[in-house]
Protein backbone atom coordinates (compact mmCIF):
# COMPACT_ATOMS: atom_id res chain seq x y z
CA UNK A 1 0.00 0.00 0.00
CA UNK A 2 3.07 2.42 1.02
CA UNK A 3 6.45 1.29 1.55
CA UNK A 4 9.02 3.71 1.32
CA UNK A 5 13.12 3.46 2.42
CA UNK A 6 14.01 5.34 5.40
CA UNK A 7 17.23 6.18 7.48
CA UNK A 8 17.26 8.75 10.44
CA UNK A 9 16.25 11.81 7.44
CA UNK A 10 18.06 15.05 5.95
CA UNK A 11 19.10 16.37 8.81
CA UNK A 12 20.92 19.96 8.90
CA UNK A 13 19.64 20.89 5.18
CA UNK A 14 15.99 22.74 6.05
CA UNK A 15 17.45 26.03 5.55
CA UNK A 16 17.38 25.18 1.94
CA UNK A 17 13.82 24.11 1.96
CA UNK A 18 14.50 20.42 1.86
CA UNK A 19 12.40 18.08 3.88
CA UNK A 20 13.95 15.92 6.25
CA UNK A 21 11.94 12.51 6.36
CA UNK A 22 13.21 9.58 8.36
CA UNK A 23 11.17 7.23 10.09
CA UNK A 24 7.82 7.87 11.92
CA UNK A 25 8.00 5.73 14.48
CA UNK A 26 11.59 6.55 15.58
CA UNK A 27 11.37 4.23 18.25
CA UNK A 28 10.59 0.63 16.61
CA UNK A 29 13.80 1.75 13.90
CA UNK A 30 15.87 2.57 16.67
CA UNK A 31 15.34 -1.52 17.66
CA UNK A 32 15.41 -2.16 14.34
CA UNK A 33 19.00 -1.39 13.90
CA UNK A 34 19.65 -2.80 17.75
CA UNK A 35 18.57 -5.59 16.91
CA UNK A 36 20.94 -6.48 14.17
CA UNK A 37 24.05 -4.31 16.28
CA UNK A 38 23.74 -1.98 13.10
CA UNK A 39 24.75 1.82 13.04
CA UNK A 40 21.77 4.22 14.26
CA UNK A 41 21.26 5.56 10.78
CA UNK A 42 20.97 2.38 9.03
CA UNK A 43 18.45 2.38 6.38
CA UNK A 44 15.02 0.61 6.53
CA UNK A 45 11.73 -0.03 4.57
CA UNK A 46 9.23 1.44 6.52
CA UNK A 47 5.76 -0.64 5.46
CA UNK A 48 2.53 1.17 6.09
CA UNK A 49 -0.61 -1.24 6.87
CA UNK A 50 1.00 -4.31 5.17
CA UNK A 51 0.42 -5.91 2.02
CA UNK A 52 4.06 -6.60 1.70
CA UNK A 53 6.62 -9.33 -0.51
CA UNK A 54 10.05 -9.50 -0.85
CA UNK A 55 11.95 -12.19 -1.88
CA UNK A 56 15.70 -12.33 -0.64
CA UNK A 57 19.06 -13.27 -2.78
CA UNK A 58 21.76 -13.32 -0.35
CA UNK A 59 22.21 -14.91 3.34
CA UNK A 60 21.73 -12.02 5.52
CA UNK A 61 19.26 -11.28 9.27
CA UNK A 62 16.46 -9.06 9.35
CA UNK A 63 14.18 -7.64 12.24
CA UNK A 64 11.05 -6.49 12.66
CA UNK A 65 9.34 -4.14 14.57
CA UNK A 66 6.45 -1.77 14.52
CA UNK A 67 3.02 -2.39 14.25
CA UNK A 68 1.93 -6.02 13.49
CA UNK A 69 1.43 -6.69 9.79
CA UNK A 70 1.02 -10.75 10.01
CA UNK A 71 4.76 -11.29 8.85
CA UNK A 72 5.68 -15.11 7.75
CA UNK A 73 8.98 -16.16 6.62
CA UNK A 74 8.24 -19.06 3.76
CA UNK A 75 4.97 -19.67 5.60
CA UNK A 76 6.17 -19.42 8.76
CA UNK A 77 4.53 -17.06 11.13
CA UNK A 78 7.15 -14.36 12.82
CA UNK A 79 6.94 -12.68 15.71
CA UNK A 80 7.53 -9.29 15.69
CA UNK A 81 9.96 -7.21 17.32
CA UNK A 82 12.76 -9.68 16.88
CA UNK A 83 15.51 -10.90 14.02
CA UNK A 84 15.65 -13.53 11.79
CA UNK A 85 18.15 -15.19 9.05
CA UNK A 86 17.23 -15.69 5.98
CA UNK A 87 18.77 -17.34 3.45
CA UNK A 88 18.48 -17.03 -0.89
CA UNK A 89 15.17 -17.72 -1.79
CA UNK A 90 13.46 -17.17 1.11
CA UNK A 91 10.25 -15.27 0.74
CA UNK A 92 9.08 -12.48 3.48
CA UNK A 93 5.04 -11.37 3.13
CA UNK A 94 2.91 -8.95 5.50
CA UNK A 95 -0.26 -9.59 5.60
CA UNK A 96 -2.48 -6.49 7.24
CA UNK A 97 -1.44 -4.59 10.66
CA UNK A 98 -3.75 -6.28 13.23
CA UNK A 99 -2.86 -3.49 15.46
CA UNK A 100 -1.13 -0.09 14.46
CA UNK A 101 -0.37 1.40 11.36
CA UNK A 102 3.61 0.97 10.56
CA UNK A 103 6.11 -1.77 10.46
CA UNK A 104 10.18 -1.93 9.86
CA UNK A 105 12.14 -4.28 8.11
CA UNK A 106 15.83 -3.99 9.08
CA UNK A 107 18.67 -5.90 7.53
CA UNK A 108 21.96 -6.39 8.75
CA UNK A 109 23.93 -3.78 7.64
CA UNK A 110 21.07 -1.58 6.15
CA UNK A 111 19.45 -1.04 2.88
CA UNK A 112 22.02 0.12 0.62
CA UNK A 113 20.63 3.40 -1.76
CA UNK A 114 22.55 6.27 -3.53
CA UNK A 115 22.30 9.97 -0.58
CA UNK A 116 21.35 12.77 -1.55
CA UNK A 117 22.34 15.90 1.23
CA UNK A 118 23.61 13.00 3.18
CA UNK A 119 20.61 10.95 3.36
CA UNK A 120 18.66 7.86 1.42
CA UNK A 121 15.19 8.73 2.96
CA UNK A 122 12.12 8.97 1.10
CA UNK A 123 10.75 12.23 0.90
CA UNK A 124 8.09 11.81 -1.87
CA UNK A 125 6.93 15.29 -1.90
CA UNK A 126 10.40 16.41 -2.50
CA UNK A 127 11.37 14.21 -4.94
CA UNK A 128 14.45 12.89 -2.93
CA UNK A 129 15.98 9.90 -1.61
CA UNK A 130 14.77 6.31 -1.70
CA UNK A 131 13.84 4.68 -5.36
CA UNK A 132 13.79 6.41 -8.72
CA UNK A 133 14.01 9.92 -7.10
CA UNK A 134 11.99 10.11 -4.22
CA UNK A 135 9.23 7.26 -5.52
CA UNK A 136 8.03 4.30 -2.92
CA UNK A 137 9.10 0.87 -3.06
CA UNK A 138 7.33 -1.07 -5.75
CA UNK A 139 6.74 -4.10 -7.62
CA UNK A 140 9.89 -5.26 -9.21
CA UNK A 141 12.55 -3.00 -7.31
CA UNK A 142 15.20 -4.54 -6.63
CA UNK A 143 17.63 -2.87 -3.27
CA UNK A 144 21.52 -4.12 -2.13
CA UNK A 145 21.81 -5.37 0.78
CA UNK A 146 25.48 -6.81 2.11
CA UNK A 147 25.90 -10.60 2.90
CA UNK A 148 26.45 -12.11 6.42
CA UNK A 149 27.54 -15.77 5.60
CA UNK A 150 30.28 -15.40 7.73
CA UNK A 151 28.29 -13.63 10.75
CA UNK A 152 25.72 -15.92 10.31
CA UNK A 153 27.62 -19.01 12.53
CA UNK A 154 28.44 -16.49 15.35
CA UNK A 155 25.12 -14.15 15.44
CA UNK A 156 22.32 -15.09 17.02
CA UNK A 157 18.10 -14.14 16.60
CA UNK A 158 17.84 -11.36 19.20
CA UNK A 159 14.21 -10.37 20.68
CA UNK A 160 13.24 -7.01 22.22
CA UNK A 161 12.28 -7.35 25.68
CA UNK A 162 8.55 -7.03 26.21
CA UNK A 163 8.77 -4.36 28.57
CA UNK A 164 9.80 -1.80 25.24
CA UNK A 165 7.46 -3.26 23.12
CA UNK A 166 4.23 -0.77 23.02
CA UNK A 167 0.99 -1.53 23.21
CA UNK A 168 -1.12 0.10 19.84
CA UNK A 169 -4.45 1.21 21.42
CA UNK A 170 -7.75 3.76 20.50
CA UNK A 171 -6.47 6.18 23.03
CA UNK A 172 -3.29 8.17 23.10
CA UNK A 173 -2.02 11.24 25.15
CA UNK A 174 0.51 13.08 23.97
CA UNK A 175 2.85 16.01 25.84
CA UNK A 176 2.88 19.88 24.27
CA UNK A 177 5.45 21.90 25.07
CA UNK A 178 4.17 25.45 24.67
CA UNK A 179 5.76 27.09 21.78
CA UNK A 180 6.36 30.94 20.60
CA UNK A 181 2.52 31.74 19.52
CA UNK A 182 0.93 29.64 22.97
CA UNK A 183 0.51 33.39 24.38
CA UNK A 184 -1.79 34.48 21.37
CA UNK A 185 -4.08 32.01 21.92
CA UNK A 186 -6.79 32.92 24.52
CA UNK A 187 -7.02 31.47 27.79
CA UNK A 188 -10.25 29.88 26.72
CA UNK A 189 -8.70 28.21 23.19
CA UNK A 190 -5.94 27.10 25.55
CA UNK A 191 -8.64 25.45 28.18
CA UNK A 192 -10.53 23.97 24.97
CA UNK A 193 -7.29 22.73 23.66
CA UNK A 194 -6.21 20.73 26.59
CA UNK A 195 -9.42 19.95 28.09
CA UNK A 196 -11.35 17.51 25.00
CA UNK A 197 -10.67 14.31 23.63
CA UNK A 198 -9.59 14.96 19.82
CA UNK A 199 -10.32 12.35 16.91
CA UNK A 200 -7.64 11.30 14.47
CA UNK A 201 -8.53 12.68 11.27
CA UNK A 202 -8.57 10.10 8.26
CA UNK A 203 -6.42 13.08 6.53
CA UNK A 204 -3.47 12.28 7.55
CA UNK A 205 -0.20 11.19 6.78
CA UNK A 206 3.92 11.43 6.71
CA UNK A 207 3.71 15.17 6.56
CA UNK A 208 0.91 15.82 9.11
CA UNK A 209 -2.16 14.52 11.23
CA UNK A 210 -5.57 16.46 11.57
CA UNK A 211 -7.31 16.43 14.53
CA UNK A 212 -11.19 16.77 14.44
CA UNK A 213 -13.16 17.96 17.39
CA UNK A 214 -15.13 21.06 18.57
CA UNK A 215 -12.53 23.58 17.02
CA UNK A 216 -11.04 26.22 18.82
CA UNK A 217 -12.22 30.00 19.41
CA UNK A 218 -10.05 32.91 18.93
CA UNK A 219 -7.29 31.28 17.13
CA UNK A 220 -4.60 33.77 16.28
CA UNK A 221 -4.42 35.07 12.51
CA UNK A 222 -2.25 34.11 9.62
CA UNK A 223 2.26 35.33 10.60
CA UNK A 224 5.14 35.35 8.75
CA UNK A 225 6.42 31.90 7.71
CA UNK A 226 8.81 30.92 10.13
CA UNK A 227 10.54 27.32 10.56
CA UNK A 228 8.79 24.32 11.76
CA UNK A 229 9.96 21.91 13.93
CA UNK A 230 9.00 18.15 14.09
CA UNK A 231 5.82 17.99 16.42
CA UNK A 232 4.79 21.35 15.47
CA UNK A 233 0.92 22.13 16.56
CA UNK A 234 -0.21 24.23 13.49
CA UNK A 235 -3.95 25.75 13.99
CA UNK A 236 -5.17 26.91 11.25
CA UNK A 237 -8.49 28.98 10.31
CA UNK A 238 -10.71 26.32 11.40
CA UNK A 239 -9.53 26.45 14.60
CA UNK A 240 -8.57 21.88 14.62
CA UNK A 241 -4.88 21.65 15.64
CA UNK A 242 -2.86 19.87 12.77
CA UNK A 243 0.45 17.97 14.01
CA UNK A 244 3.32 18.15 11.81
CA UNK A 245 5.66 15.08 11.28
CA UNK A 246 8.72 13.99 9.23
CA UNK A 247 7.50 14.90 5.82
CA UNK A 248 6.45 18.39 6.77
CA UNK A 249 7.13 21.83 4.85
CA UNK A 250 10.20 23.67 6.29
CA UNK A 251 8.62 26.70 7.27
CA UNK A 252 4.50 27.67 7.98
CA UNK A 253 2.51 30.74 8.95
CA UNK A 254 -0.27 29.09 10.68
CA UNK A 255 0.19 29.93 14.59
CA UNK A 256 1.62 27.27 16.52
CA UNK A 257 0.29 26.45 20.06
CA UNK A 258 3.71 23.83 20.77
CA UNK A 259 5.08 21.27 20.12
CA UNK A 260 4.40 17.33 20.92
CA UNK A 261 7.48 15.75 22.73
CA UNK A 262 9.49 14.08 20.20
CA UNK A 263 9.56 10.47 22.23
CA UNK A 264 5.70 10.80 22.08
CA UNK A 265 5.61 11.15 18.55
CA UNK A 266 5.65 7.12 17.94
CA UNK A 267 2.57 6.53 19.32
CA UNK A 268 0.57 9.60 16.91
CA UNK A 269 2.48 7.35 13.80
CA UNK A 270 1.01 4.10 15.08
CA UNK A 271 -2.40 5.92 15.60
CA UNK A 272 -5.39 5.03 13.21
CA UNK A 273 -8.03 7.26 12.51
CA UNK A 274 -10.82 7.43 14.62
CA UNK A 275 -8.34 6.90 17.60
CA UNK A 276 -8.69 9.50 20.71
CA UNK A 277 -6.03 12.03 21.00
CA UNK A 278 -5.83 13.87 24.34
CA UNK A 279 -2.64 16.89 25.06
CA UNK A 280 -1.63 17.87 28.12
CA UNK A 281 1.12 20.09 28.95
CA UNK A 282 4.66 19.22 29.26
CA UNK A 283 7.79 20.65 30.40
CA UNK A 284 10.70 21.75 28.56
CA UNK A 285 13.41 19.55 31.38
CA UNK A 286 11.50 16.44 31.04
CA UNK A 287 11.22 16.27 27.27
CA UNK A 288 15.07 17.26 26.73
CA UNK A 289 15.61 14.44 29.17
CA UNK A 290 13.56 11.76 27.70
CA UNK A 291 14.80 12.34 24.48
CA UNK A 292 18.39 12.31 25.60
CA UNK A 293 17.93 9.40 27.36
CA UNK A 294 16.44 7.80 24.46
CA UNK A 295 19.38 9.03 21.91
CA UNK A 296 22.19 7.48 24.42
CA UNK A 297 20.52 4.52 24.73
CA UNK A 298 20.38 3.35 20.98
CA UNK A 299 23.64 5.35 20.35
CA UNK A 300 21.92 8.06 18.09
CA UNK A 301 24.12 11.28 17.56
CA UNK A 302 22.57 14.01 20.23
CA UNK A 303 22.59 16.58 16.87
Amino acid sequence: MLATVQDRGRLGSQHLGIGVGGPMDAHAFAWGNRLLENCADAAQIEVCFGNFHARFAATTWIALTGADLGWRLDGKPLVPWASYRVRPGSELRAGIASTGVRGYLAVAGGWQLPKVFGSCATVMGDRLGGLRGGERVQAGDQIACDSWDNRSATFGGYQVPEKFIPEFGAAITLRVLPGNQFEQFSQQSRQQFFAQDYQLSNRCDRMGCRMDGEPMTDVPGSMVSEAVPLGAIQVPSDGLPIVLLNDRQTIGGYPKLGSVYQVDLPKLAQARPGDRVRFVEGDLEEAQRELREFKQFFAVPLV
